[in-house]
């Protein structure tokens, strides 16, 4: 399996390290010491200049304005904006504008696209339902009139849409079909309600009270929102990976310089050994990423529905970013508690993450129903 990056993700990566380059993760208040949300708004500067390197259109087609690159090449970047901490709803973007572009009306792309790609309309989606336990498409109701879809129902823990201007919300229709709806924020009948995430960003509950859509703000093709979910699940995957990447380099850094009886605390076997098993972690986070990543990307077939190597990549990133950064607290002793340093913020952000993957033993649940379903050999 060769997963050799083309020279347009090489240069993705680059262009996206570009921007990143003098953002640091403590440009808002701490959120161990901040009172509800760390701030009102997501780093609109930086969003400007993501725009400027073509990086939010990246995976639109050209007749849109976009780079046409792929999945691959979104995750990569992803994984650099995780590595700072970068506080913009790229990923949520991307996806939704992605969806849109392969799903949507042609006149619906075509309106929206162009705006996206160049930051100026800004998207966002919410996948946790309303008790992040249940598939999020249940927690609303579309149902169709003469005028269009009227929905009803709650999502909770939406994430940027309180800043969005168009927040994506599952449904699923009277005949148990899901649909995806494209909500503008403060479209009647919309409420949103602020809810906090353990990063301090800001959240919404976001509650719709016969809210009337017309037909072309509501895609209901066909595998729409498994594959937008598909695409949320990798990309979040990119993010943990990033992250644990930063905290294990912190990690390295720190424990190569505190000594402890003249000598460096990284030259100790129990530490070494520690180090060692969350690098394996890395790893096994970052191949089973580019796997899902490549097969949602392509299509390509495989033993197993692509659910399977979704849920196989879950399985590592939640898992592997928990153990990550408990293991940096443990080798950072008190001092990675201190809140003028970092760590806590990535405690932070990983806890966030691991929340919106789920639990490894609901995708082992799920692997287990795949492979019951499609035996191998």
């Amino acid at each position: 399996m060769d997963f050799t990056f083309t020279e347009e993700q090489q240069a993705a990566v680059e262009a996206a390290r570009g921007v990143f380059a003098d953002v640091t993760p403590d440009r808002v208040p701490s959120p161990a010491l901040t009172p509800g949300a760390v701030s009102d708004e997501f780093d609109r500067p930086l969003w400007a200049r993501l725009a400027d390197a073509d990086l939010l259109g990246l995976v639109l087609d050209p007749r849109h304005g976009g780079a046409g690159l792929d999945l691959l090449a979104l995750c990569l970047v992803l994984r650099e904006s995780a590595r700072v901490l970068a506080r913009v709803p790229l990923l949520e973007h991307c996806a939704v504008a992605m969806t849109v572009e392969r799903y949507g009306a042609p006149a619906l792309a075509d309106e929206l696209l162009p705006a996206a790609g160049r930051g100026a309309l800004v998207l966002t989606v919410g996948a946790q339902g309303r008790t992040g336990h249940d598939p999020a498409e249940l927690a609303v109701t579309a149902r169709r009139d003469a005028d269009g879809w009227i929905l009803d129902g709650l999502h909770s823990a939406v994430p940027w849409a309180h800043s969005a201007d168009l927040i994506a919300l599952p449904a699923h229709t009277p005949d148990g079909r899901a649909v995806v709806a494209l909500v503008p924020r403060g479209h009647s009948g919309l409420t949103l309600a602020e809810q906090y995430s353990t990063t301090g960003e800001l959240l919404a509950e976001a509650r719709l009270d016969a809210v009337r859509l017309d037909g072309a703000r509501v895609i209901d093709a066909e595998g729409a929102w498994e594959w937008l979910r598909g695409v949320l699940a990798t990309g979040t995957c990119a993010l943990a990976l990033g992250l644990g990447e930063s905290v294990l380099a912190m990690t390295s850094q720190y424990t190569g310089k505190r000594e402890q009886f003249g000598f460096p605390v990284a030259t100790f076997q129990a530490v070494a050994v520690q180090a060692a098993d969350r690098y394996i972690d890395l790893r096994a986070m970052e191949v089973t990423l580019w796997q899902a990543a490549w097969r949602l990307s392509t299509g390509a077939g495989g033993a197993l529905p692509v659910a399977g190597d979704i849920a196989v990549a879950k399985i590592w990133a939640s898992e592997g970013v928990r153990r990550v950064v408990q293991t940096a607290q443990h080798l950072h002793g008190g001092f990675g508690a201190d809140t003028d340093y970092p760590l806590h913020r990535f405690h932070a952000w990983a806890k966030h993450l691991e929340l919106a993957l789920g639990p490894a033993a609901a995708h082992e649940e799920t692997l287990g129903g795949l492979l019951a379903a499609h035996p191998l050999g």
